[in-house]
């Protein structure tokens, strides 16, 4: 694929005079933006005759090409452009990103911070936004997606198109944390092309999505496309995965008689029983929202602490499941923490009519969530740090179905909170980010070692 470098034809086309150099904006507005090849009688040749612009780039092998004369241009000016289109780190850079606080200056002028970075909302895509935002500021996903060696040499089978989702990541991974931006903003679309088509069209640019559905989509793909199995760990799971004991007791349908139920209960398919099973994350039920107004006339916004809703994972707290044909007491316990651990707060309810959504605020601590109490005995004596610091914030605003997304980042080497939506980014004190509705939440094990 051939592009036209607008930016070079501005200056390959400047008519000098007195001393200066004066912009021919035709440039500017070039209608031509790729072709095939650069021969006598292609579209590039033709157009670099009509619009005088000369100055071709070819986006696969990031040679410059001067047409109608048909030679490569050498030239290291022009590496700013190569490097905006394929940037690269070394091992050097990537220790270094989270230890140091400085800002760059993009080339329109704009100074950001190397991954806190707007995305464009193209349409309706800032629920993919922010889990990208999210994944974007966790170290050992970013370290191994910045650089592409680490996963080039995967072999996928014929006609499997699965890999691209991670050849795209790792394009925005490098541009979100590029140092050198033309903007202060990247743009996520083919990313987000790569989503739609992976995902057959599950998840889409113009319709507004789930996060916490997006996610978890996301992280199987991307675990499978690394070639990573149940067995077989990738970069995905060494981050995010933990593991915990599920008990499950089986009910009698409620319509029996209490003669039968007390007969089946005794049955060996009604006593309770343990499986172990990993996670990628953890998902925390909100209490009911209450219906009743105050005496204000006002709706209540309840508010519970993270520490009551993670009750569900004590080892004794038992809740009702219900499917189809059966109803289900289970309760959780804790075996292994992961590197990263996850919460998903789930404020959504969907009946056969409409989605509800769970106003309730939680109150979080930003820093040392201790989960010693949530693990089994066995875990408690082997696990050395048990503690998380928050990241990443996920927040949904607004109704279900016409609501907006925004996320609250900590930079490393700053120390402070930013606040993303979209393309806006500002910097926000820490505890304006507890009073939000946080939908997903990201944080590090204290003291753990790095992947």
């Amino acid at each position: 694929m051939w592009t036209v470098s607008t930016s070079l034809c501005v200056a390959v086309t400047a008519k000098r005079g007195r001393g200066r150099v004066v912009e021919d904006n035709r440039s500017r507005h070039c209608p031509y933006l790729d072709t095939i090849n650069r021969g006598l009688k292609s579209h590039a040749y033709t157009h670099s005759v009509q619009f005088t612009h000369h100055v071709f780039l070819n986006l696969h092998t990031l040679k410059f090409y001067c047409l109608p004369d048909n030679y490569e241009i050498i030239d290291s000016s022009l590496e700013d452009i190569t490097y905006v289109l394929k940037p690269t780190f070394t091992k050097q850079h990537i220790a270094g990103l989270d230890k140091q606080g400085k800002l760059y200056r993009a080339y329109d002028g704009t100074t950001y911070l190397p991954g806190i970075v707007g995305l464009n909302n193209i349409k309706a895509n800032d629920y993919a936004n922010v889990v990208l935002q999210a994944f974007s500021n966790v170290p050992p996903l970013r370290n191994y997606f910045l650089e592409e060696e680490n996963y080039k040499g995967i072999r996928r089978p014929p006609g499997d198109i699965m890999f691209l989702l991670v050849q795209r990541f790792g394009e925005l991974m490098r541009k979100l944390w590029n140092p050198r931006n033309f903007k202060a903003h990247v743009s996520p679309h083919e990313m987000l092309q790569a989503v739609v088509l992976c995902s057959k069209k599950n998840f889409q640019i113009t319709k507004q999505g789930d996060a916490v559905d997006f996610m978890t989509w996301f992280l199987n793909a991307l675990h499978g496309a690394l070639g990573g199995t149940k067995k077989k760990p990738s970069i995905v799971t060494k981050a995010f995965q933990g593991s915990m004991r599920i008990f499950s007791k089986k009910l009698p349908h409620p319509d029996l008689s209490p003669e039968e139920k007390e007969a089946l209960l005794l049955t060996e398919e009604y006593q309770e029983q343990m499986s172990e099973s990993t996670f990628l994350f953890l998902t925390l039920d909100l209490p009911t929202a209450p219906l009743y107004k105050d005496e204000k006339e006002q709706l209540i916004i309840p508010q519970v602490p993270l520490f009551n809703i993670l009750g569900k994972f004590n080892g004794s707290t038992e809740k009702e499941y219900k499917t189809y044909k059966e109803n289900f007491l289970k309760r959780f316990q804790l075996t292994k923490l992961p590197p990263y651990l996850v919460f998903c707060i789930k404020r959504f309810t969907k009946n056969n009519f409409f989605v509800e959504k769970n106003p309730t605020i939680v109150n979080f601590p930003i820093t040392n969530v201790d989960l010693r109490e949530y693990l089994t005995e066995e875990a408690q004596v082997t696990e050395k740090s048990t503690t998380y610091d928050l990241v990443a914030n996920v927040v949904h605003d607004g109704k279900p179905s016409e609501g907006s997304y925004r996320i609250h980042v900590l930079h490393h080497g700053t120390g402070k909170w930013y606040e993303m939506q979209d393309l806006q980014v500002i910097d926000i004190l820490p505890q304006m980010i507890t009073l939000s509705e946080a939908y997903i939440q990201a944080s590090p094990l204290t003291q753990s070692c790095v992947l």
